[in-house]
């Protein structure tokens, strides 16, 4: 920070009509005053500006985001004024003209790219990519252990980097979905490496009053989650249907959580009590021994039930287990599973030590808080299934449907997201498609348009995309959206019912069918959004809308590309896929 220069003292002319003492205290005032002045003119002065940074994100749900943003906090103290983006809002070719660059990147769908990081590592991969010999760089990748390519993405572009002759100013961080140590750990390397030391500034940089760190909303978050009581659980589905969709209701208010449509709710479920008894009985382990979890101790049931992932097998599960093999051996079989094949002896601690911490799972918000003042909704699937001759269960969305009646207590926190939210422009047409669960958000969409159209609002046409596979038994909130439908709100409704006749149809077939009038919403300034599975629906989806703009703009490969580019940019196409 810039020092001020100390202010001399005023002295009054000799002439001055006071006498001593009040000459005296005059003289005191006005020097006061102008102390006071210059320091405020100190402090108005900009905080120095640091020594150059970049620091680049590729997120889907959020979480590199946020770390990037603390990132940026963490640089500032250490004399740096680092620049912050999503790796897709960087221009390519500034490459060339900066010295060192952070990136924080998660891996999506098959070891893909996050949405807002396609165009920068396509441009990196490129056979013309630059030579980079300049830059010095680090890398934390994101990722979930137990999938095949775990932190594909990141780890790509830290290799490419790598061939292109940058320099890592710290070696890159795989970081699992308990991520906190090893991104600590991965910071500190950083701004201990001679590099960051040489190249930091004198004094450490300011920070905004309003900058956005990606802490807590409303004081809660995934540490320090909100137990909220719940109000309501109802299935969706008819009589009959092979699916569980439930309807579930959550009370939020006086915990300060507020929450926009778009968002997501993160949620804190238990396991299983059933599975963890038959955890402890294969083990031959007391539920009442005593283990240390992060410098606190606790009996291993409470453990097992409330803190530790006992489903996901790691490598890391079954080197501490004493089960030779890799993870590829086991790939699809759950804990449960190894301990009746292999019976490993292990004590209290060893089974705790071996099993990593248990993660919250992120939801679609389902609700408008206009429409539902003090409450968040959400639509859950209920995962039951046969593996290795038993029954299985996923854990949050069974918790949810069989242990969390009325008036039970769930751990919630919002989790922002700021790249997936109904358009503020209320007259702009929207496209929403979101078959089975992926509902969940386009409900919120509507009920929004819905509550803007009633307070005075000008609201623009809504067009949902809707399928599953049975229209008797799976047609979710088939009355709301009738309601909808007939006052104005929702426009165009199209229903895609995979098994009620002899070919299937999706929603993508039913984008095909009404491909021109599709273009011609997107050529109105229509935003396009999509929200469900992204191993198979959001990719079909995508490729249907790069075939109709296609087709009805004739454009060829590349005009698609750039279409879609602009309306990326734009932020007229918006994907919430899992």
């Amino acid at each position: 920070m810039s020092t001020a220069t100390p202010p001399q003292p005023i002295t009054l002319p000799g002439e001055a009509p006071f006498n001593p003492e009040q000459q005296k205290f005059v003289e005191g005032f006005l020097s006061g005053l102008v102390s006071v002045k210059n320091a405020q003119a100190a402090a108005a002065q900009p905080d120095a500006p640091g020594a150059p940074m970049t620091i680049l994100y590729g997120s889907q749900s959020g979480n590199s985001e946020a770390l990037a943003k603390q990132l940026r906090k963490k640089a500032r103290t250490q004399g740096f004024g680092p620049d912050v983006a999503a790796l897709d809002s960087f221009d390519f070719d500034e490459i060339a003209n900066i010295k060192h660059l952070l990136i924080i990147c998660s891996t999506f769908g098959e070891g893909d790219p996050p949405d807002n990081a396609m165009k920068f590592t396509a441009k990196l991969m490129a056979d013309d990519a630059p030579d980079l010999a300049h830059l010095e760089y680090s890398v934390c990748s994101m990722g979930d252990r137990s999938y095949t390519h775990f932190c594909k993405a990141g780890n790509d572009i830290d290799d490419r980097l790598s061939e292109l002759g940058a320099t890592r100013i710290a070696d890159r961080v795989e970081c699992d979905v308990a991520y906190e140590d090893d991104y600590a750990g991965w910071t500190e390397s950083l701004f201990a490496s001679q590099t960051l030391i040489d190249a930091a500034g004198d004094l450490p940089v300011g920070l905004e009053e309003d900058e956005d760190d990606g802490h807590a909303v409303g004081g809660w978050d995934k540490n320090n989650p909100y137990f909220a009581p719940v109000l309501h659980v109802e299935n969706l589905n008819g009589e009959g249907s092979s699916k569980e969709v439930n309807h579930v209701e959550i009370l939020l208010s006086g915990s300060g959580l507020e929450y926009e449509v778009g968002d997501a709710l993160g949620l804190w479920p238990s396991n299983d009590p059933i599975l963890v008894e038959e955890i402890l009985a294969l083990t031959g382990i007391t539920g009442t021994n005593r283990i240390l979890l992060k410098g606190e101790t606790c009996p291993i049931r409470l453990a097992l039930q409330a803190k530790l992932d006992v489903v996901t097998l790691t490598q890391s599960t079954l080197d501490a287990l004493g089960i030779e093999g890799s993870v590829e051996d086991v790939k699809g079989l759950h804990l449960i599973d190894a301990l009746r094949k292999w019976e490993p002896q292990v004590p209290a601690q060893g089974l705790a030590d071996a099993l990593r911490p248990l993660q919250p799972r992120l939801y679609s918000i389902a609700s408008s808080p206009k429409a539902h003042p003090g409450e968040v909704h959400l639509t859950v699937g209920a995962v039951r299934y046969k593996l290795e001759g038993s029954d299985r269960k996923g854990v949050a969305s069974t918790f949810l449907a069989d242990r969390c009646g009325f008036g039970g207590r769930v751990g919630v926190y919002v989790h922002k997201a700021p790249h997936f939210h109904l358009t503020d422009n209320d007259t702009a047409p929207v496209i929403m498609c979101g078959p089975g669960t992926g509902i969940a958000p386009f409900r919120a969409f509507l009920e929004e348009r819905q509550a803007r159209k009633a307070a005075g609002a000008e609201v623009g046409e809504s067009w949902l995309f809707f399928g599953d596979q049975h229209e008797a038994t799976d047609f979710l909130y088939r009355e709301q959206l009738a309601e909808m439908q007939a006052d104005g709100t929702l426009s165009k409704l199209s229903l895609a019912w995979s098994r009620d006749g002899d070919e299937k149809v999706y929603v993508q077939d039913l984008m095909r069918k009404n491909a021109a009038e599709v273009f011609a919403w997107f050529e109105n300034g229509g935003h396009f959004y999509i929200c469900g599975d992204a191993s198979r629906m959001a990719g079909d989806v995508d490729k249907a809308l790069r075939d109709i703009i296609a087709e009805q703009g004739q454009f060829d490969e590349a005009g698609v590309q750039a279409y879609m580019d602009k309306l990326v940019d734009e932020h007229r196409y918006q994907r919430d896929v899992y």
